[in-house]
C-alpha cells in the first residue's frame, strides 16, 4: 500500500518533533490523531488530541485556535477509516506505537487470598451442576478458583454437584424450568474446563456419596438437630412467615427417625416428607428459617439408576463435604449466602473447622443466562445446539473463535468483587484481538450488498492488492483482478455503505478500497451511478474521501458468505474469492465489519461465526 506522506513526516517519525511549519503542523496533527484513535477503538477525539499535541509541543499553543479546525478536519478524516485503516496508516507512516503504552492504569487482578494461616495446601473446589455446559456466568466462579489454586501452589478438586435437582413428577409432566441432570453434560463441562486451561487435581462425583449423606444426616436427627416434618408446602409457609414451629419440630427423635427410615425404604411419596434442620423459627431471614436439608425424588440419576429416593439439598451436601474433601477456601457467587450460614451452622453442631468462604458479584449479558432454559431452547429447536452463539457456553465462545486467555484476562483482571456487574464484552472482545490481529487475514465483504455502476474507466483490468495482514507486512499481499468492460464496471457495495453514499456523499470523491476513486453522480432505486476519477490514493487523500470497501459483480469473482452473529441472526452478503483458500477453524477479519471464524467452504458458500 502506498500513503500520501506530509512533508517533513519522515523527520517526525525519526525523532518525535520536527519545526513547526505549515506541512510539519499537519504531521503533527495526523500523528496525535492516529494515536488517539487507536487509543479509542477507532473514534479520535478532538479535546483529547488538541491536549496531546499542546503537551508534546509548547510552541504551538499560541496557534491553538488556528489548529482547532485542521484537527476536526483530519479526526474526521480518520475516524471513518476504520480501525484496520488506521492501523496500517500509522504503521506505514513510521509512527511509533509505543507512545500509547505510556497511559496510566488501574491496578487489576486478584487480591491476596485471606486465611492462609497454618494451612498446608490450600484447597478448592468446582461444584458444577451437570445440567449443560459451562457458559460465561459459570467461568467467573471457574477461573477464580484455578488461578488462586495455581497462585498458591493449591489443589483443585471438581466434584459434580449431580444430586437430582427436581421430582420425577415435575420431570414427568416437562414443567418448564425443571432442573435435571444431562448425561453429556459430564463430558461437556470437562471440555470446557480443559479448553480454559484450568488444571484439577481430583474429581469426584455427589452420586457417589449419598450414604455419606445419609450418615450424617441421621447424626443431626439422632442429636436432635433435624426432624421429619409432613407439613405441606402452603402450611410450613403460614408456620414460617409466623416464626412459629410446625407440630414436627416436637417430635421425639426416635419418632423423626422413624419417618427418615419411611423416607429411604420409599414408603412415603415425593412431596410427603423432608428433613428440616432445626437452625431456629424466629430467625429474621425466613430462608433460613429450618431449612430442607433432605427431600424425596423417585428421578432417575443418569449414572446410578433408581436406587435412591432421598437426595441432600446443595448447602447440606456441601458442609458435609467441604469439610471431609479438606476444601480450605470456598469461592463462589453471592447468590448463595444463605448457603454460608446453613454450612456454618452445621460445621459449628459437629465443632469442624469453618472454611474460608469468598463471594464475587453475578455477571449479566442484559439477559439471564441459564443451562435449564438453554436446554429447554435447544430440545426445542429454537437454539441449534450447545454451541449456538446465544448460549455463551465455552463452546459456543470457542466455535465464535473466542480465546480462553482471553477470557481468563477478563475475568481475573475483574478480580473479586461482591458488586454485580454487565459482563465487559467489549474489554473481552479487546482483549481477544490482540490475540488474534495478527494471525486473522483479511477480505473484503460486502453485507447485504447494492449495486453500483462506475462509467469512464480509461483501462480494461485492474489488479487490487490490499495487504493480507497490515500488521504482518512479511504476509504480503494478495490479488483481486477485475476486468472493465467498454469502460464501465458494476461492483457491490454494503447497504450500509449505500444508505450513507445516497444521503451525504452525492457530487463527492470516493474511494474504491485499494482499486480507485469515483465521484458519485446519482442514485436510483437500489443502485448507485458513479464515473471514474483517478487511480492515486493521495488524490483521495487530500480530498479526504471517505473509502469503501466492495467485492466484484461478477460471479467468478466473489463468494456467498453467510455469518451466524452472537445474537442468532444470519447476516448474508458476497466477500472476495480469495475467501476460497480460507480453511475451516480460520480466523479471519471481514474488513471494516468484523472478525470471524470459518465454519465451512465451498463454491456455493462460505459459513462463518462472528467473532467480535
Amino acid at each position: 500500500m502506498m500513503f500520501f506522506l506530509y512533508p517533513a513526516f519522515k523527520e517526525l517519525a525519526r525523532t518525535g518533533y520536527i519545526m513547526s511549519d505549515e506541512s510539519s503542523i499537519e504531521a503533527i496533527i495526523t500523528k496525535h490523531v492516529l494515536l488517539n484513535a487507536l487509543k479509542y477503538d477507532g473514534k479520535a477525539q478532538v479535546g483529547s488530541v488538541l491536549g496531546s499535541i499542546m503537551g508534546d509541543h509548547k510552541e504551538l499553543r499560541p496557534k491553538a485556535r488556528e489548529i482547532k479546525p485542521k484537527v476536526v478536519n483530519e479526526v474526521n478524516r480518520v475516524n471513518a477509516m476504520g480501525i484496520d485503516a488506521i492501523k496500517t496508516e500509522t504503521l506505514d507512516l513510521g509512527i511509533d506505537v509505543s507512545l500509547l503504552n505510556g497511559k496510566h492504569e488501574e491496578k487489576k487482578g486478584l487480591p491476596p487470598l485471606p486465611g492462609l494461616d497454618g494451612v498446608k495446601v490450600p484447597t478448592f473446589r468446582l461444584a458444577p451442576f451437570p445440567s449443560g455446559p459451562l457458559h460465561i456466568g459459570n467461568a467467573r466462579m471457574v477461573i477464580l478458583n484455578d488461578e488462586y489454586a495455581k497462585l498458591t501452589n493449591g489443589k483443585l478438586i471438581l466434584c459434580f454437584d449431580d444430586t437430582i435437582g427436581t421430582t420425577k413428577k415435575k420431570l414427568d409432566a416437562g414443567a418448564s424450568g425443571a432442573k435435571f441432570i444431562l448425561p453429556e453434560a459430564y463430558d461437556m463441562i470437562r471440555e470446557g474446563l480443559e479448553w480454559l486451561g484450568v488444571e484439577w487435581d481430583e474429581e469426584v462425583y455427589k452420586s457417589d456419596r449419598l450414604e455419606i449423606y445419609n450418615d450424617y444426616c441421621q447424626k443431626l436427627i439422632e442429636q436432635d438437630n433435624a426432624y421429619t416434618c409432613t407439613c405441606t408446602p402452603a402450611d410450613f409457609k403460614k408456620f414460617k412467615d409466623g416464626k412459629q414451629p410446625c407440630p414436627h419440630r416436637q417430635l421425639r427423635v426416635s419418632e423423626s427417625l422413624e419417618g427418615w427410615r419411611k423416607m429411604i425404604d420409599g414408603e412415603y411419596g415425593e412431596g410427603d416428607a423432608v428433613i428440616r434442620l432445626k437452625t431456629g423459627m424466629d430467625l429474621d431471614d425466613p430462608a433460613l428459617r429450618d431449612p430442607v436439608i433432605m427431600r424425596i425424588s423417585w428421578a432417575p440419576h443418569p449414572r446410578i439408576g433408581n436406587v435412591n429416593k432421598v437426595w441432600p439439598m446443595l448447602e447440606f451436601s456441601w458442609a458435609i463435604d467441604d469439610h471431609l474433601l479438606g476444601i480450605t477456601h470456598i469461592i463462589r457467587g453471592k447468590d448463595l449466602l444463605k448457603e454460608d450460614y446453613i454450612e456454618r451452622f452445621i460445621w459449628d453442631i459437629f465443632k469442624w473447622k469453618h472454611s474460608e468462604i469468598m463471594h464475587h458479584g453475578l455477571l449479566s449479558l442484559g439477559f439471564k443466562l441459564s443451562k435449564t432454559r438453554a436446554r429447554e431452547k435447544v430440545k426445542a429447536g429454537e437454539y441449534s445446539g450447545w454451541s449456538d452463539p446465544r448460549i455463551w457456553s465455552m463452546q459456543s465462545l470457542e466455535k465464535r473463535g473466542i480465546q480462553p486467555e482471553a477470557i481468563r484476562k477478563t475475568l481475573v483482571d475483574m478480580g473479586i468483587s461482591m458488586t454485580d456487574v454487565d459482563f465487559p464484552y467489549k474489554i473481552l472482545y479487546a482483549e481477544n484481538q490482540k490475540i488474534i490481529d495478527k494471525e486473522s487475514d483479511r477480505f473484503f465483504f460486502v453485507e447485504d450488498p447494492v449495486m453500483m455502476e462506475i462509467l469512464g474507466i480509461p483501462k480494461e483490468e485492474y489488479i487490487a492488492k490490499p495487504l493480507v495482514n497490515p500488521l504482518v507486512p512479511t504476509k504480503g499481499y494478495r490479488e483481486i483482478p477485475i476486468k472493465i468492460q467498454d469502460g464501465s464496471k458494476e461492483i457491490f457495495v454494503s447497504r450500509g455503505d449505500f444508505k450513507t453514499l445516497k444521503s451525504d456523499f452525492r457530487g463527492k470523491m470516493i474511494r474504491l478500497k485499494d482499486l480507485i476513486n469515483v465521484i458519485l453522480d446519482s442514485t436510483r432505486d437500489e443502485r448507485l451511478f458513479a464515473r471514474y476519477l483517478s487511480d492515486d490514493l493521495e488524490s483521495a487523500r487530500n480530498k479526504k474521501a471517505k473509502i469503501i470497501h466492495w467485492v466484484d459483480t461478477d460471479p467468478k469473482n466473489h463468494v456467498k458468505v453467510s455469518i451466524m452473529m452472537a445474537d442468532g441472526a444470519l447476516i448474508q452478503g458476497f466477500g472476495e474469492k480469495n475467501l476460497l483458500s480460507c480453511e475451516e477453524g480460520q480466523l479471519v477479519q471481514f474488513e471494516r465489519f468484523c472478525f470471524a471464524k470459518i465454519q465451512s467452504v465451498n463454491e456455493s458458500e462460505i459459513r462463518a461465526f462472528f467473532t467480535h
